[in-house]
């Protein structure tokens, strides 16, 4: 009767929305492999307890995004109903240094409309900057073992902002981790919270109209989640722990069977996940999901620069931290909207932002950054490795973005778009449009490119 009664709120909690929409079709499979070897198997085919959120004038995605690509395709004649880029976790994996000795299997999910007739699933993946097919399944609505079953309810629907019909508007989740049955309050602070500092940033601010944001917190048992390097091991309802990767600070969730049936009693197609829990830490994938430790001092910026990675593709501008990936072996041009190679600079990928009188590639005080990050990275590994106090990390973070902002403000060209070498986890050979932005450092703002990365996704969901 409880379950029964919890489903209804949570349709109630959108019943002023007319829905004239299919339902929505999940592929849940599993990613298995290593860095030389993709293998893909069916797990199963969900249809999940609301209809289809998406814009129906929309179905198809242009952007050139992703490490992966799928394509929903009539089975019959071939058309193109629906396609979307992403990324993945087994993607980042296989560029990590365990992934040269080891197999590892990943549960990945694909959404999408669905159909009403059998359609094919085909799972592409980028190769040499081109888009490959790796992977094929076919689908047939009638099959009668498409999970149509309702997994347990993950609580009440918070309705954090409502602006409209799901289907005309950009609609994020925010679940919650490691918030226990009496922190629900908490929960709800944090995410009401956590939504005012997105919208704080532009270009978010100036197209907040275009959004809905919803809230869901399955209780934990215990509060907090995993933290390995620490000797803390819980299980959360999400699954989310930090140490991902042996990277103390990166915080993702690899259950994502629960994850996806949670998220499934809510209208979404953006996902954050706030971690209760006041370590440094944060993760961002392209259309998977986005974390950040909810208490951290840094919270506001981690989960800024994250969920850049997540909504637009954003790619890393940093490269004096320590990362989990091999550098890469050749250049080829990133797909990623914010980094380039350079390898045809008259075709900059961002030219028609490049300031007047710009020389490309522009110059900067890059041996005076890499000189400080160097010193900044050691003192970082000091505290973490002798376990010392969290205020220590907070403290040298708010010296760090003091002195980056001072050095990254000094240069002829710092508030120009250019081409400024360093990016993408690499010293050299790659470049970042602007010298300073919160995807290179803790900086306050996205860069202009970053910002126009932003709003063609905004624009690629929402018609209002």
């Amino acid at each position: 009767m409880i379950s029964k009664l919890l489903r209804v709120l949570v349709f109630l909690a959108v019943a002023s929305c007319v829905y004239a929409q299919p339902g929505t079709m999940r592929l849940d499979y599993f990613h298995t492999g290593n860095s030389t070897q993709e293998i893909f198997s069916v797990d199963r085919i969900v249809l999940e307890p609301l209809p289809w959120p998406g814009n129906p004038a929309k179905l198809l995605d242009d952007t050139n995004l992703g490490a992966y690509f799928f394509e929903v395709r009539d089975k019959a004649d071939g058309r193109l109903l629906y396609s979307r880029g992403f990324s993945s976790i087994f993607g980042e994996w296989v560029t990590t240094d365990e992934a040269k000795t080891v197999n590892r299997t990943f549960s990945e999910s694909l959404r999408f409309p669905a159909p009403s007739a059998p359609v094919k699933i085909i799972l592409k993946k980028r190769d040499e900057g081109n888009f490959r097919e790796v992977w094929s399944t076919t689908l047939d609505p009638k099959d009668k073992f498409i999970d149509t079953s309702r997994p347990p309810p993950p609580g009440t629907l918070l309705v954090i902002q409502k602006n409209g019909d799901p289907t005309t508007k950009v609609d994020l989740l925010i679940l919650g981790d490691g918030y226990t049955a009496a922190e629900r309050s908490k929960f709800e602070q944090d995410a009401r919270r956590f939504t005012e500092i997105l919208f704080a940033a532009p270009p978010f601010r100036e197209q907040r109209q275009k959004f809905n944001v919803w809230g869901l917190c399955p209780a934990a048992e215990e509060s907090g989640v995993s933290r390995p390097s620490g000797g803390v091991h819980h299980r959360p309802p999400l699954g989310t722990t930090y140490d991902t990767f042996d990277t103390d600070r990166y915080i993702l969730t690899t259950d994502n069977r629960s994850m996806r049936d949670v998220a499934s009693f809510a209208p979404y197609e953006f996902i954050e996940i706030l971690v209760n829990g006041k370590t440094y830490g944060g993760g961002g994938i392209f259309n998977l999901y986005a974390t950040v430790a909810a208490d951290s001092e840094w919270s506001s910026y981690v989960f800024v620069h994250e969920f850049g990675h997540h909504f637009a593709g954003l790619a890393d501008e940093y490269y004096t931290s320590q990362v989990a990936y091999a550098p890469a072996s050749r250049r080829i041009e990133p797909w990623e909207p914010n980094v380039t190679a350079l390898l045809d600079p008259a075709n900059l990928k961002w030219k028609d932002l490049v300031t007047r009188g710009t020389p490309i590639p522009t110059p900067w005080r890059k041996q005076d950054f890499e000189n400080y990050g160097r010193a900044i990275q050691e003192q970082r590994r000091q505290i973490r490795e002798h376990n010392r106090p969290e205020s220590e990390m907070d403290a040298l973070f708010r010296e760090e973005r003091k002195k980056e902002d001072e050095l990254l403000a000094a240069d002829k060209y710092s508030r120009n778009v250019g081409a400024f070498e360093g990016a993408n986890y690499e010293a050299h050979g790659y470049y970042r449009p602007q010298e300073n932005c919160i995807m290179v450092t803790r900086h306050d703002s996205f860069c202009a490119v970053c910002r126009r990365a932003i709003e063609r996704i905004i624009a690629m969901y929402a018609s209002e």
